[in-house]
């Protein structure tokens, strides 16, 4: 069930040479999230595509790092890594989400890249 509530950052950090990013939010949940991670979960459209025929599943991503971390207005991140990925804005509750659904989401990912024939990288 996804948390209709907002949730609102108290800390966002840029960690491990760029392999981390680690988010704070004022209920009191932190997460540290993989560069990785938030790569191949993209909210881009190059990434989630208009519909969920059209989601991508990314390989090949292991080695990925955030090389900026930009507020936009009061609501997201635009995160930039270092394959040249930056069209994706990330909202304070996508990223709440993701933090909290990260081991459900992880698995179904690397299920998904084995039935693909795909490599983390």
């Amino acid at each position: 069930m996804v948390d209709d509530r907002q949730h609102w950052p108290t800390e966002l950090r840029v960690r491990d040479g760029g392999r981390t990013f680690r988010i704070t939010f004022d209920d009191g949940a932190s997460y540290d999230l993989s560069a990785e991670y938030l790569r191949v979960k993209s909210p881009s459209a190059e990434v989630q595509g208009h519909s969920p025929a059209d989601r991508k599943v990314v390989g090949g991503k292991r080695d990925v790092a955030i090389v900026a971390a930009d507020p936009v207005g009061h609501y997201a991140v635009k995160l930039r890594f270092d394959d040249g990925h930056d069209t994706g804005l990330f909202t304070w509750r996508y990223l709440h989400e993701l933090g909290a659904t990260q081991a459900t989401v992880w698995a179904t990912y690397l299920a998904d890249l084995e039935a693909k024939g795909l490599a983390r990288g």
